[in-house]
């Protein structure tokens, strides 16, 4: 079954209007912070919690979903506002919060922030305080992905995907990549590729992306708590750098090195390993 876009609903703070989705049953609550293009109703890697009975609360980082850019513009004011709707919503602990892509420094600075919330971080492909992204993505991302133009961007990515979905797929993988796109095309299964395709069509980029590649202050020597870090030497999006960079600077952190083919590590081969990694990574005391 392909991916499908799951219910989220909006809440009002004090800072402004975020919108989240809360899924699972458990106790134990983990906060997912998604990366660029995606929103909270998108489901990307939340199964290794959901089935381990974690509840799974994740937001729409500001631009993305319902959430505007004025809710908490940079990922500091994000992390104050997150911790609120964890207040709100009665979570006094999180067992782990996990930034993806882009999201991961909005993790590190809500674990930086909120030592006594946050338990533990999780991060996947995650950007660190590197400069990021590269000066071709910097300059193209602004151009196809600004407020003005994105909604066209992705109406002709889901044109593309309905009519030549194969070569829609090729197109977005080669920038996730280093390899050449038609090992990471064969390396894939079908249903790996349907799934794809049904999230490559659901993304939009509202003005989050825009907002992603602005410059953060570097909080990583900050997080206290345990933090594992998992990414791929042939990730184009997040270079490797990235997470070396952070396993170097975060005093407690263990650097995961994943086998995947490119920025998305759930759909490599060595997944089922990595998850269990994370499962054995929550149990610790």
């Amino acid at each position: 079954m392909a991916i499908l876009e799951r219910d989220a609903i909006t809440a009002r703070l004090a800072a402004g209007v975020v919108e989240y989705r809360l899924d699972g049953e458990g106790q134990q609550v983990v906060v997912v912070f998604h990366g660029g293009h995606m929103r909270a109703g998108l489901p990307l890697g939340e199964e290794v919690f959901t089935t381990s009975g974690y509840r799974v609360l994740i937001p729409s980082r500001p631009g993305y979903g319902r959430t505007p850019l004025a809710t908490g513009i940079t990922p500091a004011a994000f992390a104050d506002v997150t911790a609120d709707l964890c207040h709100t919503l009665g979570i006094e602990q999180v067992a782990a919060v996990v930034g993806i892509s882009a999201g991961g420094r909005t993790a590190l600075t809500m674990a930086a922030r909120h030592p006594h919330l946050v338990e533990r971080v999780i991060l996947q492909s995650a950007v660190a305080f590197l400069p990021w992204p590269d000066r071709r993505t910097r300059l193209g991302g602004r151009l196809v992905f600004n407020a003005s133009a994105e909604a066209a961007t992705w109406a002709a990515v889901r044109l593309l995907m309905r009519i030549a979905p194969q070569a829609g797929l090729r197109l977005l993988l080669r920038d996730l990549s280093t390899l050449p796109v038609r090992h990471v095309m064969a390396a894939l299964s079908e249903h790996d590729q349907a799934e794809l395709i049904a999230l490559f069509t659901l993304m939009r980029s509202g003005a989050g992306f825009v907002n992603d590649m602005l410059a953060v202050p570097d909080c990583a020597d900050q997080v206290t708590q345990p933090a594992l870090v998992i990414a791929t030497r042939t990730d184009r999006s997040v270079p490797f750098t990235h997470a070396e960079s952070l396993a170097a600077t975060i005093p407690r952190a263990e650097l995961v090195e994943s086998r995947a083919d490119g920025h998305m590590i759930w759909f490599a081969p060595d997944y089922p390993a990595i998850a269990q990694r994370i499962k054995d990574f929550l149990a610790t005391i």
